[in-house]
């Protein structure tokens, strides 16, 4: 019994582990972008506006691939799409590294979207189905490495760039091979092993009709909450550089800026199980995005307390990711409709997310200046506290709703995981 329980305890952590290195390997590809765009726009002769888009691609790429990641896991399992989607990301690395014409760069940037969304996609799914009885906490673990990952890329793509290769800069394509690709080969090698396990397979068959989750309400409040986030999110890593520049930033100093932005949201993403245990946790997801309109205020007033304001913006922002991903597992039932939720919020939720960038930098290009661009992070923020009031409500995809009585879900539910929202039930199996 006890060499049981010590091969489950094993096999657990070797789970955990695989989860971690996928994380790991979330978000370099596209954090690391923003620190070297200038030497791209440099390079390649692209507008300001299409630089946006290149930061965008990848979130379109998500929007349209998500709603197939959940299908491709009921047919294939969901531990072997994760594998595919990490092969597929290694490829789409070295793709977008190739020299010569920009066609490369955008091929190469469509790949990662592609392995991105799928791998976006399933991850709460896996964290619902292995680790279903500590769901915050799991995926409080996986935002921080997905932050703390993509943070460390951005503040050393540009350091990687001007190391002398044969007597000349290595440049933008050599950093974001090495900032993207230096520990997929790792995570590849774990997960293959792991997914061995009996239980990481599919998620189990469903008995909702194909399409469901589209007419849920509860679900579009979920995709709302990831939507705004994502927008401002996205927003702030790709243009953060460049404002930080415009400050009387050096490039390495702006690389190294936008590094403290997303340590920041390490550090809130770890904060959230905490204050969803607290009383009134029921009201995080709508308290997250106050904090992070204070330091955008402060970034259009007092420009000169940069640091202080990228930190407060980076708390939000880490803490909203964690909040999104968390809402997706919390409010399923179990790992089949978490994979349709996640899917559909995260399908919806980056086209709103795709368009911020893009429209950051064309605003930035009409007005010249910096006030306009951080207005319009000031009202997708605004959006997202709107949405958080109604998220934070006890509710569950594909229950039927009760507008008066929130204690009949909790009264519903599975037992409790101890790191739910204030008064929310947990995910038992």
């Amino acid at each position: 019994m006890d060499e049981g329980m010590t091969e489950t305890r094993g096999h657990r952590l070797a789970l955990l582990a695989a989860v971690c290195l996928v994380a790991a390997n979330m978000r370099p590809t596209i954090t690391a972008v923003g620190p070297v765009l200038d030497q791209i726009g440099t390079d390649t002769g692209l507008s300001a506006a299409t630089l946006g888009l290149v930061a965008s691609a990848p979130l379109l790429a998500w929007a349209a691939v998500s709603p197939f990641a959940h299908d491709l896991s009921r047919r294939f399992g969901m531990s072997r799409v994760v594998l595919w989607a990490l092969l597929l990301l290694a490829v789409g690395t070295i793709v977008r590294s190739l020299p010569g014409p920009t066609l490369s760069l955008w091929l190469g940037t469509i790949l990662i979207g592609v392995a991105l969304a799928i791998a976006n996609v399933l991850m709460p799914a896996v964290v619902k189905r292995d680790f279903s009885g500590s769901v915050p906490v799991v995926m409080a673990l996986y935002t921080a490495l997905l932050g703390g990952f993509g943070a460390l890329a951005s503040g050393v793509a540009v350091p990687i760039s001007t190391v002398e290769i044969g007597g000349a800069p290595a440049g933008w394509r050599f950093a974001l091979l090495i900032t993207g690709g230096v520990l997929l080969p790792v995570a590849i090698v774990v997960w293959a092993v792991v997914m061995r396990s009996p239980r990481a397979g599919g998620a189990g068959p469903s008995p909702r009709r194909r399409g469901a989750i589209w007419t849920d309400r509860v679900a579009w409040l979920v995709a709302a909450y990831m939507g705004f986030q994502s927008a401002s999110f996205y927003m702030q890593v790709t243009w953060l550089a460049a404002i930080a520049q415009d400050a009387g930033r050096t490039e390495v100093a702006a690389g190294i800026d936008v590094m403290v932005f997303q340590f920041g949201a390490i550090a809130g993403s770890i904060a959230l199980p905490i204050l969803l245990r607290r009383r009134g946790g029921r009201g995080v997801p709508a308290a997250l995005p106050v904090l992070g309109m204070a330091g955008v205020v402060g970034l259009m007033l007092a420009p000169e307390a940069l640091i202080v304001w990228i930190v407060m913006t980076g708390l939000s922002a880490g803490a909203s990711l964690g909040m999104s991903l968390t809402l997706m597992a919390q409010r399923a039932r179990d790992a089949e409709t978490a994979s349709s939720l996640s899917g559909m919020s995260q399908a919806s939720g980056y086209v709103v997310a795709a368009i911020g960038p893009v429209l950051f930098g064309a605003l930035h290009t009409l007005s010249s200046g910096w006030t306009l661009p951080l207005a319009l992070l000031l009202v997708v923020l605004l959006a997202q506290l709107i949405v958080g009031i109604f998220v934070g409500r006890p509710r569950f995809v594909f229950d039927a709703p009760d507008a008066d009585d929130d204690r009949r879900s909790d009264a519903s539910a599975p037992p409790s995981d101890g790191g739910a929202l204030a008064d929310e039930p947990g995910e038992g199996r």
